[in-house]
């Protein structure tokens, strides 16, 4: 069974964000807009673990935190946009057992839900290696793609650009930032020869490569990933 997460924040965009990328990673997740839906929706839900803003309306994370720890010793990962050590003690008094400062990068928020999952010793899913958009999946630790299930063969500076991609997802990823990610490789070539990687992704991985739906050109921008 997958792992459950409950995830409570309200910014809508960082909630689907959460959700979407989790939910990809093979985790079931169930979102709340403030302290007060999540302690509604965890006697429900019954999460093995939450990931917790601090700073919503009507009961905040801290509240939250007092309440959940009365009757839960379910992992709570706090998400917080305050730089001062003495908040982020403040939560691991509580009762919290890691934070996230914002702005966040989604591979540190699933590393320490996986590190955390493994100290509590619950199943790290199978899948949660893999990220998922539409039909392509990637594995970064064994760098290894599929489209529609089936292996793709890319080289590895066409890997490189592809993870990158996709771990910025719906994002625009200028040439520049692709050129900087593989600058020990392509110490002398130039941003141009982006284009050529590019191009031969979608040779591999588009159903027409000339009317790419996955790696969308951002014109005068750079390229984003679709779905």
């Amino acid at each position: 069974m997958p792992t459950r997460i409950l995830i409570a924040d309200d910014q809508p965009n960082v909630r689907t964000m959460l959700q979407e990328y989790l939910e990809a990673q093979g985790f079931r997740v169930e979102v709340a807009a403030d302290g007060l839906e999540a302690l509604q929706k965890a006697a429900v839900f019954q999460p093995e673990l939450v990931l917790m803003d601090v700073m919503m309306p009507h009961v905040d994370g801290y509240d939250f935190i007092r309440t959940f720890r009365r009757e839960s010793d379910v992992p709570v990962i706090l998400l917080t946009a305050r730089q001062e050590e003495t908040d982020k003690v403040i939560g691991l008094e509580l009762g919290a057992d890691d934070y996230v400062t914002k702005p966040f990068g989604l591979r540190e928020v699933l590393a320490r839900i996986n590190a955390i999952l493994r100290r509590t010793k619950l199943p790290v899913p199978e899948e949660s290696h893999w990220i998922r958009i539409g039909r392509v999946a990637l594995h970064p630790i064994q760098r290894r793609v599929k489209c529609n299930g089936i292996p793709i063969s890319l080289t590895p500076k066409e890997f490189d650009i592809l993870q990158l991609l996709m771990e910025s997802r719906g994002q625009i990823v200028s040439r520049g930032e692709l050129f900087d990610h593989l600058h020990d490789e392509m110490s002398d070539g130039t941003e141009r020869t982006i284009d050529v990687h590019i191009r031969n992704l979608r040779v591999k991985l588009e159903a027409d490569p000339k009317n790419p739906q996955f790696i969308a050109t951002a014109f005068g921008a750079g390229y984003r990933v679709v779905g």
